[in-house]
């Protein structure tokens, strides 16, 4: 994809936006294999438009301890800090295209564009609902209700309906899943080994994950009611 293809992208659905020279002036294209770090500037905060594929935030924090912070796929936009209390890095999982942007540049760019503002605080809005569910997941729920949350909302970002099932492709590793959700890789697999027994769900190979009783997932989830559809991920500015 060209990056004014990228930047079209980006822009889909704003009317009125700033015009795509001032955008493509502060854009930076990359292409990342599977497993590699995004090379962004130390000490200056990135937006990052995922415009294919799939990566993982992680936060690094002393002891060389790390905790998978967001998995974000492609139309998301994610927030890297460059500065605070822990060092943030954007690994791909799978090949993937950016376009980068500086944030404190491309906020005086769009800064009187009062379409392109609402449309990032939607997505604030989505992001922070995505947030709450995973501190409420880590901090109060079981190791089931974890797995079967993360699923649930899996299924509403990157799930394919398949008739009455939904069929995930999951791009990240049970260890990746398990540094998402405070778990161990042990546990994620036991986790996995229950849902298949309960004909919850079933798998194939390492990926591949359909989801057989969305209703009994979200009920095991500890879901009041159905995920609304601020948890899809387009254009999604997401921290989780």
């Amino acid at each position: 994809m060209t990056q004014a293809a990228s930047l079209s992208q980006f822009r889909t659905g704003v009317a009125g936006g700033p015009s795509l020279a001032a955008c493509a002036a502060l854009a930076q294209s990359l292409r990342l294999g599977a497993g590699e770090i995004a090379p962004l500037p130390r000490g200056k905060s990135a937006l990052v438009h995922i415009v294919s594929g799939a990566a993982k935030l992680v936060a690094q924090a002393a002891a060389e301890r790390e905790q998978v912070t967001a998995f974000n796929f492609a139309g998301d936009l994610v927030l890297v800090p460059g500065s605070g209390p822990h060092a943030y890095v954007l690994h791909s999982l799978v090949e993937c295209e950016l376009t980068v942007f500086p944030y404190e540049a491309l906020r005086e760019v769009v800064a009187d564009d009062p379409a392109i503002l609402a449309r990032l605080l939607d997505n604030c809005d989505a992001a922070l609902g995505r947030c709450r569910e995973k501190a409420l997941m880590i901090g109060r729920k079981t190791a089931s209700e974890r797995m079967a949350g993360f699923l649930v909302m899996m299924a509403a970002r990157i799930g394919v309906p398949h008739g009455d099932m939904t069929l995930l492709d999951l791009p990240m590793s049970r260890r990746d899943i398990g540094d998402s959700l405070g778990l161990t890789i042990e546990t994620i697999s036991r986790q996995f080994s229950l849902l298949r027994d309960d004909h919850m769900i079933a798998t194939e190979g390492r990926s591949k994950v359909m989801l057989l009783d969305f209703a009994g997932l979200r009920a095991r989830a500890g879901h009041l009611a159905e995920a609304p559809a601020a948890f899809s991920s387009e254009f999604a500015l997401d921290q989780c």
